[in-house]
């Protein structure tokens, strides 16, 4: 059981590819491939945005109990970095009620992943949380943020 759990925390682990071949960086990338892979899902999922919501409820609870499961050997952190199930959760809130169509399949995973990196207020509350929840939620909290952000830019700048 171990190792399907590992496997999905891990991206069907993507994110043992980074260190492989970055072995002298300190951030893998392992986040930018884990977003990366949560990407061609997107055609795939729920095209109603309540069934979409449903969807995405589960899969944060999923993750977080992924997370919470989830061993590393030597590892003794809450959050490891071969974890990438919470950027795909992330990734998966930033294109929440968005149109599944490249520019803002682009904006979502632009601006997810640099609120996930530089961690602003509400992430960085989540992401000081020792727990799965945190290693999750601060992903969600990022995605909500790009979300938000995209939602306005089309209130005013698409509809006009």
């Amino acid at each position: 059981m171990q190792k399907i759990i590992h496997c999905l925390a891990t991206g069907f682990f993507i994110s043992y590819l980074p260190p492989l071949v970055f072995k002298f960086k300190k951030n893998t990338g392992a986040g930018f491939l884990g977003t990366l892979l949560a990407v061609p899902f997107m055609y795939i999922l729920p095209k109603d945005g309540m069934l979409y919501l449903i969807f995405l409820l589960a899969f944060w609870a999923f993750a977080v109990y992924i997370c919470k499961k989830v061993q590393f050997k030597g590892y003794t952190g809450h959050d490891n970095p071969k974890i990438v199930i919470d950027e795909v959760a992330g990734y998966f809130t930033a294109m929440m009620f968005l149109p599944r169509q490249w520019p803002y399949l682009l904006a979502a995973f632009v601006l997810f992943r640099t609120f996930d990196t530089l961690k602003p207020w509400l992430v960085k509350t989540f992401d000081r949380m020792e727990n799965a929840f945190g290693v999750v939620f601060d992903d969600v909290a990022a995605g909500l943020m790009a979300n938000i952000l995209i939602q306005i830019f089309i209130i005013f700048a698409v509809r006009g």
